[in-house]
């Protein structure tokens, strides 16, 4: 575990900044209409207007969108190269497989690619309940073939990572069992199976068992981003009950043997805690090199807020994405 604390679970360990924050998420979503009581498609428009509950969303100008090609028609990537990229991260967006889209992540992504030297390409997914399973790992797996094939072409370099956050973190372990399984891509590593694949997994606060985890059942109403009830709303626009065990849903059942190194990142007040923890175990045990940094009193999507543990969990992210780049790179 790398926490940087001795015991990441004593009530001790969280510092005021966290705490007061904590309370603040709390009393202002306790304010607002949960999200499963509202219509996702109004949600996505509210957001869009700039009336979401954390405000207006931030773009950045050196971001671009452009199409590739996928399994139902072209499929948005918003696209950040940096000078002289060293490698291309393709990112997946969180958002309960529901709600979320690429630029939402402009900010985050443009902070990456500078600190990291990455080619950064976020992948707008189609969403659920419209366009539920496997419309959304459809698209991801066909983004991430399509950065296999195409990634010197476009940005100079192919050594891919790849990662997300929440439903992103999902749907990259998903993708990457689908090349694995579907197209014989192995992890990417010294020395390099051919073909190659992605050479690590950057994986926040991730949903693995959509049957959900004791962490999820026994959280509750406690609204601290997500609770029970919003867990369940989410699982429910994006998969029927009856595939819920099939290791393409949850990765948490799957074989997990030749999976890249990975790093999974969760906060002790996360319901989707067990999720994580849960995982780091199975990549273990499958023999995968893999970190689990457990964050003391961090809340669901903590790393978006302005705190010093935030600045920290970000920071440990982009030096494990430079690390997994190699010293060649």
């Amino acid at each position: 575990m790398d926490s940087f604390v001795p015991d990441p679970f004593a009530a001790s360990a969280i510092e005021p900044e966290t705490e007061k924050i904590n309370t603040v998420i709390e009393q202002v979503l306790a304010k607002t209409v949960p999200i499963h009581h509202q219509k996702p498609s109004e949600i996505r428009a509210a957001r869009e207007r700039g009336e979401g509950v954390w405000g207006p969303v931030v773009t950045v100008p050196e971001a671009t969108t452009r199409t590739i090609p996928g399994p139902a028609g072209a499929i948005p990537v918003r696209v950040i190269v940096p000078a002289s990229p060293r490698g291309v991260y393709l990112h997946i967006h969180g958002g309960g497989w529901t709600l979320g889209a690429a630029h939402h992540m402009d900010a985050a992504n443009l902070r990456v690619a500078r600190s990291c030297g990455l080619a950064v390409v976020s992948v707008d997914y189609r969403l659920a309940p419209e366009h539920p399973y496997p419309a959304g790992p459809d698209d991801c797996e066909a983004a991430a073939l399509w950065l296999v094939a195409q990634a010197r072409r476009e940005f100079g370099c192919d050594r891919l990572l790849i990662g997300g956050e929440s439903a992103g973190a999902h749907l990259a372990v998903v993708t990457l069992l689908r090349l694995r399984d579907r197209h014989g891509l192995a992890a990417a590593g010294p020395p390099a199976a051919e073909p190659e694949g992605f050479r690590a997994a950057n994986l926040a606060y991730g949903a693995y068992d959509l049957g959900l985890t004791p962490s999820v059942r026994r959280w509750g109403d406690r609204n601290l981003i997500l609770s029970t009830p919003i867990i369940e709303w989410f699982t429910d626009q994006f998969v029927g009950p009856e595939l819920r065990s099939h290791p393409d849903v949850s990765p948490l059942y799957a074989d997990l043997s030749g999976m890249p190194p990975a790093l999974l990142s969760v906060g002790t007040l996360d319901p989707l805690l067990d999720d994580s923890l849960f995982l780091h175990a199975r990549w273990r045990a499958a023999g995968n090199p893999a970190v689990l940094a457990v964050w003391p009193g961090g809340v669901h999507g903590f790393n978006a807020f302005p705190i010093p543990m935030a600045e920290r969990a970000n920071q440990r992210i982009e030096s494990f994405l430079r690390d997994s780049l190699g010293a060649s790179a």
